[in-house]
């Protein structure tokens, strides 16, 4: 199952490669072309997949995020900006503890 799935993948990102649409017919055709045998139900649900979507730029981002974008933004506010004084905590009441084993009458190893 898993040559499957691969071959779709990189049939689709043959398409994406070439500029061509993505469809489940070009999908099967490409797989069929390498011998692999793909169900029509998966064509046609990859092609929906990535429909209206820009492969290579999926491809590009894989393991990106925001967060180092938002990382890279901090210093450059701060370095324009004096240094504020961080807020105040506030005090919370300290948490009742939880009953041990032992209270209950039995321990772990008992």
């Amino acid at each position: 199952m898993a040559s499957t799935d691969l071959a779709a993948s990189y049939a689709a990102l043959i398409l994406a490669d070439e500029g061509i649409e993505i469809t489940s017919d070009k999908l099967l055709t490409l797989t069929n072309a390498a011998n692999v045998e793909l169900e029509p139900i998966w064509a046609s649900l990859m092609a929906k997949a990535l429909e209206g979507k820009n492969v290579k730029d999926l491809l590009s981002n894989v393991g990106g995020g925001a967060a180092p974008v938002a990382g890279a933004a901090a210093p450059a506010a701060a370095a324009g900006a004096p240094a504020a004084e961080a807020p105040k905590e506030e005090e919370k009441p300290a948490a009742k503890e939880e009953e041990s084993d032992e209270d209950m009458g039995f321990g772990l190893f008992d």
